[in-house]
């Protein structure tokens, strides 16, 4: 028994011997790991030896799929951006015309967002984006007709539109180059916003106009994934469309007089492609690391 117990704390004393010795890091990924196990066992004599025996086993490499490798921008770069759209609704644009007769409708909506950028790491911004759009409409007359056998008509004129909004947001964009030169890039845009804006629906009744007014407040969590290029060495242009995201809305609403009528709340969380939120930008790097980096 005291053979077994002071076999069990030279064990115990080789061992704490062998931890406090400084170990090799491996030089290559693929290096086994190296594990010393400690035999202790007794002859016929009584005599105690210790043996180390190394045992090797092999780590899994980890997959590396060099998806930063290609700088499309470098760390340390500033960049000033100017992001805008444009675009029209009008009778033209309608393809129902065997529902609706007598179509005079037209519309417009401009968006316009500077923002200025920081990229903290290779190929990762995080900015500030501030907005203003502005959309106006009218309907100077509309017809409805479902034929005689529903004996359902309706008919609309006079109805007017209009908004402004601001907006502010905190974006992080990350690119993936997609050529060795890094010219070509898809990039993720992750937006945290909020907008107030104001917004006046009028319809014509006899011979004056009624209005409704409204006050608008928006907090979103939007995704914007889009394309990049450089069409200068230090000017970068993109496109990029709305996924859609998390929106959470408030609405006051008044009539012509300032009078308060109600309000109301409405949250959704929607992913689809929205062909209406195409916005083309424009990027300035205030720096060209890339081209500082080429030199060297």
């Amino acid at each position: 028994m005291k053979k077994f117990i002071i076999t069990l704390l030279l064990v115990a004393v080789v061992q704490s011997i062998y931890a406090q010795q400084p170990t090799q890091q491996p030089t290559a990924t693929n290096e086994a790991d190296k594990t010393t196990n400690l035999v202790a066992n007794t002859d016929n004599s009584g005599t105690i030896n210790v043996i180390a025996s190394d045992s090797t086993k092999r780590r899994k490499p980890r997959i590396d799929r060099e998806i930063n490798k290609i700088k499309f921008v470098f760390k340390g770069e500033t960049a000033l951006g100017l992001t805008a759209s444009y675009g029209t609704l009008s009778t033209a644009d309608t393809d129902i015309g065997l529902i609706l007769d007598d179509i005079k409708l037209k519309g417009s909506i401009v968006t316009v967002k500077p923002s200025v950028g920081y990229f903290y790491r290779d190929n990762n911004m995080i900015g500030l984006r501030f907005g203003y759009s502005y959309i106006s409409g009218g309907l100077d007359n509309l017809a409805l007709n479902l034929g005689e056998a529903n004996d359902v008509s309706l008919s609309l004129s006079n109805i007017s539109y209009k908004n402004r909004s601001y907006s502010f947001g905190l974006y992080h964009r990350t690119y993936v180059a997609l050529d060795r030169r890094g010219r070509f890039s898809f990039f993720a845009d992750w937006e945290l916003s909020g907008s107030i804006g104001r917004s006046e629906f009028g319809y014509k009744s006899g011979e004056e106009w009624d209005r409704s007014i409204s006050n608008v407040y928006k907090g979103k969590l939007s995704f914007n994934p889009g394309v990049a290029v450089y069409i200068f060495p230090n000017i970068c242009a993109s496109v990029s469309i709305g996924l859609g995201g998390l929106q959470y809305t408030h609405t006051r609403q008044m009539d012509g007089g300032g009078n308060f009528t109600g309000k109301r709340d409405y949250s959704n969380l929607r992913f689809r492609l929205n062909l209406a939120d195409i916005n083309i930008g424009v990027n300035v790097h205030l720096w060209n690391k890339k081209k500082d980096r080429a030199e060297k």
